[in-house]
């Protein structure tokens, strides 16, 4: 066979790919683009672009199940607003509370940007109802899963910082979490088992334990659970990137649990 013909073939059969991959774009339905307008009306924002407000709430799920580039979910996002989120309160913090130690401001500053106050501000924005999900995720309950909402919000503050700069990240956060920290709203979160501990000794409720009931993820990237038992019996669960914030979460998880099981008395 003549090698230009060889070519030929190959190049068409290249091109065939590239077309076939082009054609797995994102095509939003007609509710899906009004929970987008919706949004942005609520938060009095305007995206430039907003391919990158939509891959804020794309997540893998939707992209795997869509035959969507890998790329176009939120998880890079996600890996930005992270790091946005925590120099913006770091900067919020360092100017606020001129005498707080740097120890302080760093246990002040994990309890603002932990997993479950992030799923608390996605809930209020109503992220839940907007993010895109694979029918596998939607039907073991993703839109409700904190995990998953601290992902998007993270994500979100990723896409806003590439659309419009550090300024309008500020201007975001100022009308949506820096009031809460001026409010107070998270100067008793800081140790969450002491304040556990606390409430069960004040009210004799019995013993309580910490417990690890699983690790995931490679070494380098190890993921734990812990179980709070009150007098041997489940009271709370968390995770976290060490079994101290994993136990952490779990003794938060536990107190929301009693305070809930307080009112109704």
């Amino acid at each position: 066979m003549p090698q230009s013909s060889k070519y030929h073939r190959k190049s068409k059969s290249h091109y065939s790919n590239d077309r076939r991959r082009g054609n797995r774009k994102m095509i939003l339905t007609e509710e899906q683009k009004k929970k987008f307008d919706d949004l942005m009306q609520r938060t009095e924002l305007t995206f430039e672009n907003k391919k990158l407000l939509i891959q804020a709430f794309t997540h893998s799920s939707y992209v795997n199940e869509h035959r969507i580039y890998s790329f176009q979910d939120n998880e890079r996002l996600e890996f930005l607003g992270d790091a946005v989120l925590e120099l913006s309160v770091s900067q919020f913090l360092f100017k606020k509370f001129k005498t707080m130690s740097e120890g302080d401001m760093t246990k002040l500053r994990a309890s603002i940007v932990c997993e479950p106050s992030l799923a608390q501000f996605a809930q209020e924005l109503h992220f839940g109802e907007i993010v895109l999900l694979g029918k596998g995720e939607e039907m073991t309950g993703g839109r409700a899963r904190p995990a998953l909402l601290a992902d998007v919000f993270e994500a979100f503050i990723g896409a806003l910082y590439l659309d419009q700069g550090l300024d309008s990240v500020f201007k975001f956060l100022n009308d949506t979490m820096y009031p809460k920290i001026n409010d107070g709203a998270f100067s008793h979160m800081m140790d969450f088992k002491s304040q556990l501990q606390e409430f069960i000794q004040r009210d004799n409720l019995g013993q309580i334990q910490y417990i690890i009931v699983q690790e995931r993820g490679p070494a380098h990237n190890r993921e734990f659970v812990s179980e709070v038992q009150l007098n041997e019996s489940a009271l709370g669960i968390g995770t976290g990137r060490s079994k101290k914030e994993a136990e952490q979460h779990a003794a938060q998880q536990a107190l929301m649990k009693l305070s809930e099981q307080e009112k109704l008395k």
